[in-house]
């Protein structure tokens, strides 16, 4: 096992991967910004190292800072939690060429599994099944474009190869339409992830967003821990989570799910990873792998008992899966509301101090957050400053114990999206679990 690892990130995780080293007795560094000295596991970690100024590219983003940090720090591996460098195969590839051991998938995985071009053509080489379109790359060539778009079929979506978080993509609906936002797309697509390519496949119009866990060792061994329904949606930002998805059958779950680690097994996948999919009319279709930790893990760690971040560091270190497929119980049902710094009703990023926070309990209810009273949520980062997970002994029972938790939760000083979330577990349709990528849109009005 590890000596010591670099924690390449901040907030809730970088305190998430902190808890899982101490109870591996695995020290600790912590990177971070000069805006985030007074974060929790800054102050929680053997050893902290300032990386930069706030701005995100001049610290969390600084591939040589975050090197530089492990250099002088004596760490021997770093874990670059979600979001931030986590999925960047130059910071895979610099890391290992660097003498450190990146605790994640190699970086020929995250570039082939990154662009979503090569992604879905490695997924259809490994029988997974995908979105309908040709897979190709969109040329300049307008006539062949709007060709393909009339051989798909409308409504389609055009997306970037690069992209991700929701952004690089549109939704057609007409021919007459297609032109521009191709246009539109590849002008976003350049300027957010440097990389201009596009394609388009058919728009789903009523799918459920479920996915599926999966962990892979470097002895040739992975597993699935079950899917997560992550349909609860705005502009295309997951909401709130849950696992296992309602209405899938232990027949399916186990069919995808093998599907899902042979897939690993063929593109010699390492540590963890999600397989996320659009399901509609009993059928699922491969979007995108996450070849990372996902913000939403703790509701599988809730039904199946298995810490992931534990195992990821596990197989970074080299040792085996800690359990096999036949050993991985499901018990109960999981949800997860995501607490964001931000006015309900604008969604409106709202920054500042903590001067009250009251964190609830009772039976099977988890809070992962970094905040504490007198904390300063600083304005550079995204606005999510927490998750609340309810475990029970079904669906009702876990959607009761979120409601009363909510309820319980007290955040003052700033604005915050938990009455959006109260409304969202009281809603008839997420209830009863019939709701699609779409609907939460279509109640906000937007």
């Amino acid at each position: 096992m590890f000596d010591k690892i670099v924690i390449a990130n901040r907030g809730e995780i970088a305190l998430r991967i902190l808890r899982a080293c101490r109870e591996l007795g695995i020290k600790t560094v912590a990177v971070h910004s000069d805006a985030d000295r007074d974060l929790k596991h800054v102050r929680l970690a053997d050893e902290a190292v300032c990386i930069g100024p706030a701005s995100s590219a001049e610290s969390y983003l600084n591939i040589p800072a975050i090197i530089s940090a492990a250099e002088v720090t004596d760490a021997v591996a770093i874990h670059p939690g979600y979001g931030f460098l986590s999925e960047n195969a130059d910071f895979s590839e610099k890391v290992s060429l660097s003498g450190f051991t990146f605790i994640g998938p190699s970086a020929d995985t995250i570039r082939m599994m990154g662009d979503k071009i090569s992604a879905k053509k490695a997924m259809l080489a490994a029988g997974i099944p995908c979105v309908p379109g040709n897979g190709e790359a969109l040329t300049n060539d307008n006539g062949a474009n709007l060709k393909m778009a009339q051989e798909i079929g409308y409504p389609i979506i055009v997306k970037a190869a690069g992209g991700g978080g929701g952004r690089g993509m549109r939704v057609v609906h007409t021919e007459a339409a297609l032109l521009n936002a191709i246009a539109l797309t590849k002008a976003e697509a350049a300027a957010a992830f440097g990389n201009d390519t596009l394609y388009m496949e058919k728009f789903l119009e009523d799918p459920r967003h479920i996915e599926f866990q999966v962990l892979a060792d470097s002895q040739g061994n992975a597993i699935h821990l079950g899917e997560r329904d992550c349909s609860m949606q705005r502009r295309h930002q997951k909401v709130v989570e849950e696992a296992p998805a309602p209405g899938i059958s232990q027949e399916l779950r186990n069919q995808m799910g093998e599907q899902c680690t042979k897939a690993c097994k063929d593109i010699s996948y390492l540590g963890a990873g999600t397989f996320e999919f659009l399901f509609e009319k009993g059928e699922f279709y491969f979007i995108e792998m996450n070849t990372r930790v996902q913000v939403e893990h703790p509701v599988t760690e809730m039904i199946t008992g298995f810490d992931i971040v534990k195992e990821q560091l596990r197989i970074a270190a080299g040792e085996p899966l800690s359990m096999t497929q036949e050993q991985i119980t499901f018990t109960g049902h999981a949800i997860e509301c995501r607490l964001n710094a931000e006015d309900p009703k604008t969604f409106m990023p709202c920054p500042g101090v903590i001067e009250q926070f009251h964190m609830p309990g009772g039976p099977g209810i988890r809070c992962e957050t970094h905040i504490y009273n007198g904390y300063k949520v600083p304005p550079y980062y995204d606005s999510m400053i927490g998750k609340l997970i309810a475990h029970g002994e079904d669906r009702a029972s876990a959607i009761a114990r979120m409601q009363t938790a909510l309820h319980e939760m007290v955040i003052d000083g700033i604005k915050t999206n938990v009455p959006l979330q109260i409304d969202i577990l009281a809603d008839s349709a997420f209830r009863v679990g019939s709701q699609n990528i779409h609907y939460l849109e279509k109640k906000l009005g937007i």
